[in-house]
């Protein structure tokens, strides 16, 4: 009996398998583009991203009992549906390089600076392959923890940091360009692209097919909510460019707010609330190339290859963290050439093939 969740845990899914890197690492990179246009360039990214995953939604509704990889098998064979089971491994494989970036630079780089980052990657992969085993049910409840969390988060810092917000930081806008700001939105909506994925592999499994539209665009809404709010604080209290300066500026966000005269090693409170979200996106990554190369091999169950997995993402993470020079590269060009080709021509490529073989899906 095929396992399902419930549209909640699907929508703190969403928000969850997003927030970590978009405000981790990638408002530095977008501060280092457009400056203070950062906020725009979220705002653009995430209304993009909320249409975008309406269109996912619709490509699978065609064939709601079957994921991406099952239609496109469906509709043009065995063969084509291994394939896209690789492209979808290749994918997660590929989202391992920013997730464990930035796991690994917020607790490596402010709070234990002298562990090796072996450690980090170790527990990492042992907590997300326990996690899986127990399936996406599991995964799912947690995720509805690490909203509480999001959002207890995002509350604590804006009390914490109000009191020093400029709102002249954030003017004039579009001082960079409508071009380039809409341009720089690409890093973010590469983050997005973790959604788009994972939702094309776990969308059967969520229940109330009539209800998909509606809770994965709302899903989309409030993760992009709890989002827009890092760039605008950011840029009001450190201003664009000292947040430019730093690979994680969350970090240095969390140290220069505060809440009265005791709490103000803020950045504690927020990896333990932070630690929740980070956790459930690498939980995801790790679940969805189970599932994919579960469907490339022809394997009944996912589990048999849990520890494979999580000894081929924990190497390949290893290796991008090492260096952070390397991480960021790859964060800042190769992941987002990486996402962007697949997540947009996958499900686009299934939606034109829909039309020409219709025929095949309409008794599913």
């Amino acid at each position: 009996m095929r396992v399902q969740i419930t549209n909640g845990m699907l929508m703190g899914l969403i928000i969850n398998m997003v927030y970590a890197k978009a405000i981790g690492l990638t408002q530095g990179s977008m501060a280092r583009e457009v400056g203070r246009d950062i906020w725009l360039s979220t705002i653009i990214a995430n209304m993009v991203a909320a249409a975008f995953m309406v269109f996912v939604v619709l490509v699978i509704q065609r064939m709601p009992k079957g994921d991406l990889i099952e239609q496109g098998k469906k509709m043009i064979g065995a063969w084509f549906g291994k394939l896209l089971a690789i492209i979808f491994f290749l994918y997660f494989l590929s989202s391992m390089g920013p997730i464990m970036a930035t796991f690994v630079y917020h607790l490596k780089d402010y709070f234990l600076p002298d562990a090796h980052t072996m450690v980090f990657i170790i527990v990492a992969m042992v907590v997300g392959c326990y996690a899986i085993y127990f399936g996406i049910e599991v995964i799912a409840r947690m995720a509805l923890v690490g909203v509480f969390s999001v959002l207890s988060l995002n509350i604590l810092l804006l009390l914490g940091s109000i009191a020093k917000f400029d709102i002249r930081e954030l003017l004039p806008i579009f001082e960079s360009g409508v071009v380039n700001t809409a341009w720089a939105g690409r890093h973010l909506f590469a983050d997005w692209t973790m959604v788009f994925m994972m939702i094309a592999l776990i969308l059967p499994n969520v229940k109330q097919i009539k209800v998909w539209k509606r809770s994965n665009l709302a899903g989309v809404l409030y993760g992009a909510g709890f989002i827009l709010m890092w760039p605008i604080v950011e840029t009001g209290v450190l201003s664009a460019r000292v947040a430019g300066e730093y690979i994680v500026s969350c970090m240095q966000m969390a140290r220069s707010a505060q809440i009265g005269v005791y709490i103000h090693r803020y950045e504690m409170i927020m990896v333990a609330f932070f630690a929740v979200s980070l956790l459930t996106q690498s939980m995801m990554s790790l679940y969805c190339a189970s599932i994919s190369l579960q469907k490339v091999f022809g394997l009944k169950s996912y589990r048999p290859l849990i520890i494979p997995v999580g000894l081929l993402f924990g190497g390949f993470g290893y290796w991008i963290v090492f260096d952070h020079a390397r991480a960021m590269r790859f964060i800042e060009h190769e992941w987002i050439g990486i996402s962007l080709s697949i997540a947009i021509c996958v499900p686009l490529f299934i939606w034109l093939v829909g039309f020409a073989l219709k025929d095949k899906l309409k008794n599913e």
